[in-house]
């Protein structure tokens, strides 16, 4: 795979936040008084009053192999083929699909949805204040969403750090009942979280079972880019849609006028 580069220490020490967006309200507000810059450190809550799941989180270098930051790899090493969408650079596996989620409303690429079989990944992009975890604060807002519409949510190791399961009821268009059903995978960097949203038979799989090994090699070789400006924290960041596949959305869209 790509050329790994030395992580500067200060990397390694940048710490990030998040909103959420998978089907169900966890995007949690930005606090208006909150920028990327701000150095927190004064207010870091002493090792013994963390909680089991902040001292996992703390335990390791969880992205040691990956997701990276653009900083962090050489992508001329290797000439493997890859999909840039900007601020999101994939590896496809073979056999994947692709789906894009554009907001109709501003037209922007804000996730992508990755199909493996009967599984499903969405990927999205949060920008994050420098210095300061979140992803406990975002935990925390998925179970009260989850509990609040009826559901319940359960954290557990990852192989990312902590990952959230949830299990919400929902009600389709027809008057169906049933519940959505997922996994989310977190990965900090420098002022960016990357999350990882996990439906389908990987949404119910144990560990790395089946088609859930897939979608994450393609999490781990994920690098992002995510650019120098300014962006409140949690604020999504947009992705592009890479020449070839918005030839391709073009020419479906022709043909079926």
């Amino acid at each position: 795979m790509f050329g790994r580069k030395k992580r500067r220490a200060a990397d390694e020490d940048e710490l990030d936040e998040l909103v959420g967006r998978d089907g169900s309200d966890d995007d949690p507000a930005a606090d208006p008084d909150d920028t990327e810059d701000e150095d927190s450190g004064d207010d870091a809550e002493p090792e013994d009053e963390l909680d089991e799941w902040r001292r996992l989180d703390a335990s390791r270098d969880w992205r040691e192999e990956g997701p990276f930051d653009l900083s962090e790899v050489d992508l001329d090493a290797d000439d493997v083929e890859r999909m840039d969408f900007d601020a999101l650079i994939l590896t496809p596996f073979d056999g994947m699909q692709l789906q894009l989620q554009v907001n109709q409303q501003t037209q922007q690429l804000q996730a992508l949805l990755v199909v493996s079989g009967q599984s499903v990944m969405e990927l999205s992009l949060f920008a994050a204040p420098a210095g300061r975890d979140m992803r406990a604060d975002v935990r925390d807002e998925m179970i009260a969403n989850a509990r609040k519409a009826g559901g319940k949510a359960t954290l557990t190791e990852g192989p990312f750090g902590t990952e959230v399961r949830r299990v919400v009821p929902i009600t389709t268009q027809q008057g169906q009942h049933g519940y959505h059903v997922s996994r989310t995978w977190f990965a900090q960097g420098p002022r960016w979280l990357l999350r990882g949203v996990l439906m389908g038979e990987a949404g119910l799989a144990e560990g790395l079972k089946g088609s859930t090994e897939l979608l994450y090699e393609l999490f781990a070789n994920t690098v992002v880019r995510r650019g120098d400006r300014p962006k409140v924290p949690g604020e999504l960041i947009p992705m592009t849609m890479p020449p070839e596949v918005a030839n391709r959305a073009s020419g479906a869209s022709a043909g079926t006028r």
